[in-house]
């Protein structure tokens, strides 16, 4: 959810209402400006109005990477939307080129991007397992082509096909 606050657009990240014995309710909420990237915990009495700021959201495609900005482009209407670094975070590790990703906007400004729940990666480097190594469920290191290193089964070849849970950054299955 978007709200205005103190004439800047924000992003309510987490919000609780609370009612303390003695006093009125109010909603502790932590947002984050749009403009400067702070975060600030606040406080709304329950009489006070909020002006809330329509979200968009959309499916689009993960095209290049542009110095450390990344380029997204939306597969019907080929417009792009350039991402800071920042915002991107820890996704960066599993964008592949034509990965589709779900952003969302505020007044056409890129605040969020989720990914999906998991994703399909080559592995680009797989060390060979030592034989006789197989005694528990041991598992060996590989890196994958977004740079990402993982702890995989000793069976996995270099060039074969994962699928990578982005929500923890485990392997799944073989794609």
């Amino acid at each position: 959810m978007a709200i205005k606050y103190n004439g800047d657009v924000c992003v309510v990240l987490d919000s609780q209402h609370r009612t303390p014995g003695n006093l009125r309710a109010f909603v502790q909420a932590s947002i984050r400006s749009i403009k400067t990237g702070k975060s600030s915990d606040v406080r709304f009495s329950s009489t006070e109005r909020i002006e809330t700021v329509p979200l968009t959201t959309r499916k689009m495609d993960f095209s290049y990477k542009d110095g450390e900005d990344y380029v997204f482009s939306d597969p019907e209407t080929f417009e792009t939307a350039t991402v800071n670094p920042d915002i991107v975070g820890d996704s960066k590790n599993f964008l592949v080129e034509n990965g589709q990703v779900t952003i969302t906007f505020i007044e056409e400004k890129v605040i969020a991007i989720e990914m999906p729940s998991a994703v399909v990666l080559t592995v680009t480097d797989a060390p060979e397992g030592i034989r006789g190594d197989s005694a528990n469920n041991v598992q060996k290191p590989v890196v994958m082509e977004t740079g990402i290193t993982i702890q995989v089964p000793l069976f996995i070849k270099t060039g074969e096909k994962l699928k990578i849970d982005t929500r923890t950054g485990k392997y799944m299955e073989r794609a």
